[in-house]
Parts: C-alpha cells; sequence; structure tokens
C-alpha cells in the first residue's frame, strides 16, 4: 500500500494507459484518480450555455430538494420534471426566479432509461447529441460493459459519480470493510454529515477511516464494487458513471437496471440472515443473546477476510 493511501489520500495515477491501468491500479481493488486520460472534448465543450442548446427541451425527471444534503434514506427531496434547457438553467442558478419550493433549492439528474424498470442508463441513447463528446475510457472489454449515466448537480448538492466530467467535487470514500461502521439501510449510509457526524446517534462511525480527494475537471476516477462514496459537487457539476461489471454474468440480477442489486448469492444469503434473526426472536433474552454470539463469531471465522484492503 502506497503512502498515500495509508494517510487516507486517494493515490493520483497520471497519464494513465491501458496496460498501467490493468498490471498497478485494478489489481489493488482500492480507488484511484486518473488524470489525463483523454475522455474527449466533453471537458471544455459541456458549459451550461452549451448543454442548453444542445441537450434541448426534452422532458427529464429530477431530484429538487430543499438543501444540499439530499437524504436518500427519509427522502427529502420530490421527483419533478422540467424541460432539459430549463433543467440546465436552474441547476447553475445559486438562486432561483423559477422555482418549486425555494430560491435555494438544489437541482440533480440521474438519466434513466427508456423503461426505469428494465432498461439500463446510456448516454449514448438518451443523449445521443451529447454522446459524441466523450470517449469511453478502454480499460476493459466491451462485453463488460453495463451502464453509462449522465449526472447533472446544482453547486453544493451531494453526488455519487465515477467518472468527472465538469466542475470540481470533493470525494469522500470508505472501503466495504467498513459497512459495520455506516448505520446501513440497504446500500445506503445514516450518516449524512461526513464533516460533523452525530456520534452520540452513530458511535461506531468515529471507527470507519474516510478516504478523500478532490476531482478536477477531466479526472476520472476509478471506484471498485462495494467501495460507498459521498460526493459533493464544488460547482455546477456534469458527470458521468460508467459501470462495468468484473464478475461471471451469473453472479448479477439480470432484473437490475440500475446496477445497484446485490450479488444474487449475496441476496440469498442475507434473506438466509433474515430468517435465522427471526428464529432468535422464538427464545428467551439470555440465549438469544448466546446464540447471536455465536452466529457473529462463526461468520467472523470462517467469512471475513483480513486480507482485503
Amino acid at each position: 500500500m502506497g503512502d498515500s493511501e495509508k494517510d487516507g489520500k486517494v493515490p493520483l495515477y497520471e497519464d494513465v494507459n491501458k496496460e498501467l491501468f490493468l498490471s498497478e491500479i485494478y489489481p489493488k481493488r482500492v480507488p484511484a484518480v486518473l488524470r489525463g486520460v483523454d475522455i474527449g472534448p466533453c471537458v471544455n465543450l459541456w458549459t451550461t450555455d452549451y448543454l442548453f442548446q444542445k441537450g434541448g427541451s426534452r422532458q427529464v425527471k429530477i431530484h429538487v430538494c430543499p438543501t444540499a444534503q439530499m437524504d436518500f434514506i427519509n427522502k427529502n427531496f420530490a421527483y419533478r420534471t422540467l424541460p432539459f434547457d430549463e433543467f440546465v438553467t436552474r441547476a447553475a442558478e445559486e438562486k432561483h426566479k423559477d422555482f418549486f419550493h425555494s430560491q435555494d433549492e438544489k437541482y440533480y439528474l440521474r438519466s434513466l432509461g427508456e423503461d426505469p424498470r428494465k432498461d439500463i442508463a446510456d448516454i449514448r441513447t438518451q443523449f445521443p447529441e451529447l454522446a459524441d463528446d466523450i470517449i469511453f475510457p478502454e480499460f476493459f472489454a466491451p462485453s463488460q460493459f453495463f451502464s453509462s449515466v449522465f449526472r447533472i448537480g446544482s453547486p453544493g448538492v451531494q453526488l455519487w459519480t465515477h467518472y468527472d466530467v465538469s466542475g470540481r467535487k470533493r470525494v469522500v470514500l470508505f472501503s466495504p470493510r467498513d459497512a459495520t461502521h455506516l448505520y446501513l439501510t440497504g446500500d445506503k449510509s445514516a450518516v449524512l454529515d461526513l464533516e460533523n457526524p452525530d456520534l452520540e446517534r452513530f458511535p461506531q462511525f468515529s471507527q470507519a477511516r474516510p478516504y478523500t480527494c478532490t476531482l478536477q475537471p477531466g479526472d476520472i476516477l476509478f471506484l471498485p464494487a462495494l467501495w460507498f462514496h459521498n460526493v459533493v459537487s464544488l460547482d455546477f457539476g456534469v458527470a458521468i458513471n460508467i459501470f462495468w461489471r468484473h464478475l461471471d454474468p451469473g453472479f448479477y440480477d439480470n432484473k437490475d437496471p440500475y446496477g445497484n442489486k446485490d450479488l444474487l448469492s449475496g441476496q440469498r444469503a442475507l434473506q438466509i440472515l433474515d430468517r435465522a434473526l427471526k428464529t432468535l426472536d422464538e427464545l428467551p433474552v439470555e440465549y438469544k443473546d448466546f446464540y447471536g454470539r455465536r452466529m457473529v463469531s462463526k461468520i467472523q471465522q470462517t467469512v471475513l477476510d483480513k486480507e482485503l484492503p
């Protein structure tokens, strides 16, 4: 592990080619910032004026939130529909003349497939007039491609992104090994304020180790599967998530157009665990505690890998 990884900084690599990525970066299974990779003219072209003109007036479904801190567990935002050009204008503003709830509300777009229940997002399909501006890095085989998600957010709004095109972003990441400290509901953490966490409510969070970086326009953030990530746009932000699958297709749920469902075997294991916990509820408290501790010990001894980053 390099010095930057030891001190919680995401390592930065410049002028990365496929050979370097596959031999030195990808095998480590830790996040990395890739700078200087050619991702096309989008880095300079995708201003608010350009997006306004090229994106047109198609209707897009967006998140509208009264604060910059979007809570995907308690849903403190509303879904609304706007013409794309009007959305871009509003998302770039600090104060709004036209708004749904308040002059300070924040906007966030996550592109969807034609039928969000079954179709993946792919900028080449949903926004073909912008697709020629971007070059996908050819680090993986074409057969491993899953989706490319177009995202735009207001300044200050929290985003989840892998691949930065326009605007600076501050990123905080946590290893999969910190899952027990993040107070998860599904794949989302209940800890929203990472700079000033409520440690009375979330005491275990103090044991989680953050990794940080600031992405500049044109940077790529390589984010291995299972790493938790929280991204704040420091400016009006435009980004593309490109998802690749690195396991055999049989591991994945083919009814998952968003690419965020647990692996099929993981789903079954969690369902079995839920049934086991309900069975423990049938026992008196001291017996429930005893058998619960045995279950935890067995998992720790047989499943957890101490060598993982």
